[in-house]
C-alpha cells in the first residue's frame, strides 16, 4: 500500500501527465469546430470532460491533484478522448492506482489454447473481438484480408474503422448493409452497458466522426448477431466471398471468435494464392 507521500507525488504526477497530454490534442482531431484564439494549446478541460462523459468539475479537481477516486471506466473514457496509445494508457492507470486497463485485461484474459487455435486456423481469417467491437486477437489470415497490423494499436476496433477509414470501406462491397448490420448489433449489445463511460466515449467519437454512424444510431434499430455471408474487395484477386460463424469464449463472456470460411472455390484458390 502506498504512503501518504508517495500517493501525493503519485496524484501530482497524473495531474501533469493528464495536461501534458490534453494539451497535444488539437480541437480538429477529435471533431471540434474552431473556437478562436485559445489562452493555452490543445484541448480546454470542459472539452476533454465533455468528449469523455464525465464532469467538468471532476475533471478539473483530477487535473488539480484533489484526492478523488477514479474508476477504470472512467480511465478507460479519459485515456480514448486523449488518443493515448497502450504504454500511456497503462500509465494512466499505474498513475491512478488501478487495474490494468480493461483492454489490456481482456488480451491478457484470452486463454492460451484460443491463440493456439488462431494460429491452427490459418489460412481460415479468424479474430477475437469484445462487445464493443475492439479487436483483442487476430490471425495472420484475418491481417491479409482487413491489415488490422498497420493500424495503431488504440485504433483497433472494428466500427471505427468501418465507419471512419476509407480503406476499409474499400474492402466492403456491400458497405452499406454491413454498417446496418454493425449498428444495430452495437446499440444492443450496449444496453448491458450504457452508464459506462468507455461506451460513452465510443459513441460520442463515432456520432462526431461519422455522419453515417450517427444517422444510422438515431434510428434505434437493434439487430441480433447472425452467421451470414461476407464479400471482401483485395487489390490484387478482387471480390472474395466468405461465410462467418461466431464462438463465444464462455457462457457469460462477451468476448468471440469470428471464423470466416470460403463460401466457394473460387474464393478459397484467389485467398490461397495470396500467401
Amino acid at each position: 500500500m502506498a504512503m501518504p507521500d508517495q500517493l501525493d507525488v503519485r496524484r501530482r504526477e497524473l495531474a501533469g501527465f493528464l495536461r501534458s497530454r490534453r494539451e497535444r490534442i488539437t480541437p480538429d482531431q477529435v471533431g471540434l469546430p474552431p473556437a478562436g484564439r485559445r489562452r493555452t494549446p490543445g484541448l480546454r478541460r470542459e472539452e476533454v470532460a465533455q468528449l469523455a462523459g464525465v464532469g467538468v468539475t471532476w475533471y478539473t479537481w483530477l487535473e488539480q491533484a484533489r484526492d478523488i477516486n477514479v474508476s477504470e471506466q472512467v480511465l478507460e473514457a479519459i485515456a480514448g478522448t486523449l488518443r493515448l496509445d497502450p504504454s500511456e494508457r497503462k500509465h494512466l492507470f499505474t498513475l491512478a492506482g488501478a487495474p490494468p486497463p480493461p483492454r489490456e485485461k481482456e488480451c491478457r484474459a484470452i486463454p492460451p489454447g484460443v491463440h493456439k487455435m488462431l494460429i491452427k486456423l490459418d489460412p481460415l481469417p479468424s479474430v477475437v473481438a469484445n462487445a464493443r467491437t475492439d479487436i483483442l486477437a487476430y490471425n495472420k489470415s484475418y491481417d491479409t484480408l482487413m491489415g488490422v497490423s498497420s493500424l495503431p494499436p488504440e485504433e483497433r476496433n472494428a466500427t471505427v474503422q468501418v465507419f471512419t477509414n476509407p480503406e476499409w470501406q474499400w474492402r466492403m462491397p456491400d458497405w452499406e448493409e454491413r454498417a446496418d448490420q454493425l449498428v444495430g448489433q452495437l446499440r444492443a449489445a450496449m444496453a448491458e452497458h450504457v452508464a459506462e463511460p468507455a461506451w460513452k466515449s465510443l459513441i460520442k467519437r463515432l456520432r462526431r466522426e461519422s455522419p453515417a454512424f450517427d444517422e444510422r444510431w438515431q434510428r434505434h434499430d437493434v439487430r441480433p448477431m447472425r452467421n451470414l455471408t461476407k464479400r471482401f474487395l483485395n487489390e490484387t484477386v478482387g471480390v472474395l466471398n466468405f461465410e462467418y460463424t461466431y464462438l463465444w469464449l464462455g457462457q457469460r463472456s462477451e468476448l468471440r471468435m469470428t471464423t470466416y470460411t470460403p463460401a466457394d472455390a473460387e474464393t478459397a484458390a484467389k485467398f490461397e494464392s495470396l500467401f
